[in-house]
């Protein structure tokens, strides 16, 4: 829609100069804690807040508007915000005219999401859903932050492009205070993605479906590279098990403990003829290993991570490794050269420097420009294509990076596995705030495990009296893929007829649940809506 995945603004311009933040599928302030603690101060300073959460989140009592939705409903409610906007002539005709491309395939698209529907679909309230309309189009500028409780479904593509399309309508593009702002799950998630991470990507978001790109990087590296996609991460365990993929090289990654479904990832695991883990820690995934390589820390090693807004900020070695342990760059070198390509030990300002040559968002950015004493501590935020150019804290001003700005189109479709008879509870997953995705670090913190350290399963009073259930009770949660035991937590923070968990405690981890359900072009599963049951124990 855009030409750039990635967050449009900058956290501080966000939190400091919009008048209307929507904040949608995300509890910064237990799963980005550092930007929730800003985006509270946002609001008592004046902004005003639109939550769009199916939990009473923290930032929920403090929003204008919360809009408690049904769990897989995004794109009904993104559309019927937007036929509000063209209904009522809200929206940024100006903008709309002179940077878009197929607004009337778009208005015709939502004509049919009135107030009513979404009422019905999302189970909110419409007269909410049309103050918040209102209240996102009157203002100056209006930015949108979403998490993953918009992409972590199996229409998780529609919910981000659904968003997008209110952000450009209403013209909060390209501004100061607007944008449309993914926070991402980890601290490295955008640097992954901006060195050709993804299946379809070289370094850059260079296309492999691009010769003339495959053609540069050849020259570049001095190596044929094949012309075919990849597959993307999700996609790996059915071919597993299928046979298409037959060794695997996982690096600080623990499928076992966070992907869905966790018999079939380990029966996927266990398809494979060769695999290696590259790791801090023994982890559940380890386990399943033929070779484990022990990994480096962020402390331990020297380079940079990319944060949420684009951010590239050095990272530094604080601490020696253990003996034994070898940097990530020095086994994949190791790797290359025993493998038949000839690949010499390079240091990480020399890798920096080899990523700033065939990446040109990078093409200002060195480790010495970012040590000086006017980037040190601040980084610079891509693109910057130059050694003279500041950075860019906001994208799309003036134009899109593609040009016109494409509206999507997307319809609303109901997740892919609903409550029924046997299963009547939708369930969700998530973070908090004392633990860490696979608890691979935090979990060995004394302090941490004081406060938090066992599974839970959060309630509706309603479901725990009909099911005779009190706070604190253990209970057996079921899904058609397994079974674990938890404890209850009761309570009005869902809805009569949804559950809640997170996912890092092994001793009830939801992902023996979750379904392996995957979004038709990101290949991300649907974490955020399984059916189940909850019977006590």
């Amino acid at each position: 829609m855009l030409g750039s995945g990635a967050m449009t603004n900058s956290i501080e311009d966000v939190t400091r100069k919009a008048e209307v933040i929507m904040l949608v599928g995300s509890n910064p302030e237990e799963a980005h804690p550092v930007i929730g603690m800003q985006i509270r101060a946002a609001v008592e300073r004046g902004c005003r807040l639109i939550a769009v959460d199916p939990r009473d989140i923290g930032l929920a009592a403090h929003a204008d508007i919360h809009l408690k939705l049904r769990p897989g409903t995004n794109v009904a409610f993104a559309n019927g915000i937007v036929n509000y906007l063209i209904q009522h002539e809200l929206y940024d005709e100006d903008f709309v005219r002179e940077r878009t491309e197929g607004f009337e395939i778009l208005a015709a698209t939502v004509r049919d999401y009135t107030p009513e529907l979404v009422e019905d679909i999302c189970g909110i309230d419409r007269r909410d859903l049309v103050a918040a309309a209102k209240m996102y189009a009157a203002a100056d500028a209006a930015a949108i932050m979403y998490c993953l409780g918009v992409t972590e479904h199996s229409t998780g593509t529609d919910g981000v492009m659904a968003l997008s399309n209110i952000a450009m309508i209403s013209g909060n593009l390209g501004k100061p205070g607007g944008g449309v702002n993914p926070l991402r799950g980890q601290n490295n998630v955008q640097g992954a993605c901006d060195m050709g991470a993804g299946p379809d990507d070289l370094p850059g978001y260079q296309k492999v479906a691009d010769p003339e790109v495959v053609r540069r990087f050849e020259k570049a590296w001095g190596a044929a590279l094949p012309r075919a996609r990849g597959i993307k991460a999700t996609e790996c365990f059915p071919a597993m098990i299928e046979g298409g993929i037959k060794g695997l090289f996982l690096f600080g990654e623990d499928p076992v403990r966070t992907d869905p479904d966790t018999h079939h990832v380990i029966r996927s695991l266990e398809a494979l003829e060769f695999f290696v883990v590259d790791d801090l820690f023994m982890t559940e995934t380890a386990k399943y290993a033929d070779v484990i390589l022990p990994g480096r820390s962020y402390a331990e090693k020297e380079g940079t991570f990319t944060n949420t807004e684009r951010r590239v900020q050095r990272v530094r070695k604080a601490v020696d490794g253990p003996v034994g342990a070898w940097l990530d760059t020095d086994i994949f070198t190791e790797v290359m050269n025993r493998m038949g390509y000839a690949q010499p030990r390079l240091s990480a300002a020399e890798v920096m420097d080899e990523i700033v040559s065939v990446t040109p968002t990078y093409g200002g950015m060195s480790h010495a420009r970012l040590d000086d004493d006017e980037t040190a501590g601040r980084g610079l935020q891509w693109p910057c294509p130059s050694a003279e150019h500041p950075g860019t804290p906001i994208l799309h001003m003036g134009e899109f990076a593609q040009g016109l700005g494409a509206f999507s189109t997307p319809d609303y479709q109901p997740s892919a596995e609903l409550p029924d008879a046997e299963y009547p509870l939708v369930m969700m997953t998530g973070r908090i705030l004392y633990q860490y995705n696979a608890c691979a670090m935090t979990a060995r913190t004394d302090g941490v495990n004081e406060i938090a350290d066992r599974s839970f399963i959060e309630l509706n009073t309603c479901d725990a009296e009909a099911l005779g259930i009190a706070d604190g009770d253990i209970v057996r949660v079921s899904s058609r893929r397994g079974s674990i035991e938890s404890v209850a937590h009761v309570s009005e923070k869902t809805n009569p007829g949804q559950t809640w968990m997170p996912f890092h405690f092994q001793d009830g981890n939801s992902n023996w649940l979750t379904i392996a359900a995957l979004d038709r072009v990101s290949k991300a599963p649907e974490y955020k809506v399984c059916a189940v049951k909850v019977e006590k124990a």
